[in-house]
């Protein structure tokens, strides 16, 4: 008994079919039908990529891409929502490199496959069988939507990836994360003016950022860069100053006995890797450490951490946010060096004029750093205001938006000994601290300090009032 196979469907005879699955089977000679069918074709491999293979082409090579795109779907909504209810552990996961480098991969290799998915749904439509002008809206449109999708995911793994390159230049370091010292995290903030001529990095700005451990609330307290005769905490520096910092009267060492000038003597006549022979190693320098030990002594807290921002850079930064708006108050000098009492024409490169006004780098710099007209003291308020003018332009969509500019700026700009475990935290407090207005104590003639001969019980106890201000009574 023989079997017969059965009969191959006619035209007639696939019409149902094809009423019951129009996109795998379609009535190729009804151009309307076709037109109709190629944009849904689309419009799905852009909504779920691996969706119109599904329907209508290779089933395996649709379910890897519906697949892929649940997945990437997955790990979304699952980071949207560790941002919004454990930020903590979201910023955890999202600054370690091993996560970075494999969302980059990820993200690549879906861009990619969406790039294969598109061309493949393309064949699928069968332009030749749309109407006319569909075709061409067809094609565009498929184009369009793969550069927007694709472009998306191709610049979402540029940022994993600048982020990890930008983190590894900066947070070298991968000491411990240490506890906050009555309840602050204290970190030396050092503005680092580096000439050719120098043998050793001067620090333009010096100040401390003290970072409440709960609340982000943020103090900065800045050093007159003359300050003189200051304590140092326990150390080598104490063992040999322990009456207070000295002057010299040699340049090479640096004059006087101002604090700018500490990096300079440790670093150059002094032999600095003896006297803090683990600096290197942990991610510091010799010259910091001094300048760490002189800030404990004067404020009578612990600074763990220091970070230092290089001055040139600083050019750069401010440029990649847009620059920063800044009222000025009073017309201030633009270039150096010039020194006072000589003629402006001989050395100024132009004026910063009083008003608001959005700078860009280079002017920014000037308005921190011009002191020829003015006095140490002023400069210390301008650059106060400049760090709280550009930490208020630090927003999420200013470094979206710039984010390559501002990583490339970034890496150049900072250098720390914070360990990459910090980061986390760090990143934390910083959120916390936008939302807060920034207390600042000045050390000068203006906070109640005499410029000559500092009282440093006094600055101690302001210190400490300031950071730990005694609780309201229901009196108030």
């Amino acid at each position: 008994m023989s079997t017969m196979a059965p009969p191959r469907p006619t035209a007639r005879s696939s019409a149902p079919v094809a009423r019951k699955r129009p996109m795998r089977y379609p009535d190729a000679s009804s151009r309307a039908v076709m037109t109709r069918r190629g944009w849904w074709l689309v419009v799905l491999n852009f909504l779920v990529p691996g969706s119109a293979q599904v329907l209508a082409g290779n089933r395996r090579l649709g379910r890897i891409g519906v697949v892929s795109t649940l997945v990437m779907w997955t790990l979304a909504i699952a980071a949207l929502l560790s941002a919004l209810l454990g930020r903590s552990v979201f910023l955890a996961i999202a600054t370690n490199w091993f996560v970075l480098l494999l969302a980059q991969g990820l993200l690549i290799a879906y861009a990619v496959l969406w790039v294969v998915l598109t061309i493949d749904t393309l064949r699928l439509v069968r332009l030749v069988r749309t109407g006319t002008r569909a075709r061409f809206g067809i094609a565009a449109t498929s184009v369009v939507l793969l550069v927007v999708a694709s472009g998306t995911a191709v610049h979402a793994a540029n940022v994993a990836g600048a982020t990890r390159d930008t983190l590894g230049a900066i947070f070298g370091a991968s000491g411990p994360t240490v506890e906050p010292s009555d309840g602050y995290y204290n970190v030396l903030l050092l503005g680092a003016d580096s000439g050719g001529s120098r043998d050793s990095r001067r620090f333009d700005s010096i100040s401390v950022v003290s970072v409440n451990a709960e609340t982000g609330a943020t103090t900065i307290t800045g050093f007159p860069r003359d300050m003189p005769g200051f304590p140092f905490a326990a150390g080598p520096m104490q063992d040999r100053y322990p009456n207070g910092h000295e002057g010299h009267a040699d340049a090479t060492c640096g004059w006087g006995s101002g604090i700018n000038q500490l990096n300079t003597e440790v670093e150059v006549c002094q032999d600095g890797n003896l006297l803090y022979p683990d600096a290197v190693e942990n991610g510091s320098a010799p010259g910091i450490e001094a300048t760490k030990d002189a800030a404990e002594g004067i404020l009578g807290i612990e600074i763990p951490y220091y970070v230092t921002i290089d001055m040139h850079a600083f050019e750069a930064l401010i440029d990649a946010l847009g620059g920063v708006e800044i009222t000025v108050k009073e017309r201030l000098a633009i270039g150096g060096p010039g020194y006072t009492g000589e003629p402006f024409e001989e050395w100024v490169e132009g004026w910063i004029e009083p008003g608001t006004q959005r700078m860009d780098g280079h002017t920014a710099q000037w308005y921190a750093r011009s002191r020829h007209t003015t006095s140490d003291f002023d400069r210390m308020r301008r650059q106060r205001e400049l760090q709280q003018a550009i930490l208020a332009q630090f927003t999420p969509q200013v470094v979206l938006t710039r984010f390559q500019e501002v990583a490339d700026a970034g890496a150049d700009l900072v250098s720390t000994d914070v360990p990459h475990s910090f980061i986390p935290t760090l990143l934390d407090l910083a959120l916390k601290a936008r939302e807060q207005e920034v207390a600042t104590i000045e050390l000068t003639p203006d906070g109640g300090i005499d410029e000559s001969q500092p009282d440093w019980a006094y600055i101690k106890e302001l210190v400490r009032s300031t950071l730990h201000p005694p609780a309201p009574t229901p009196e108030g």
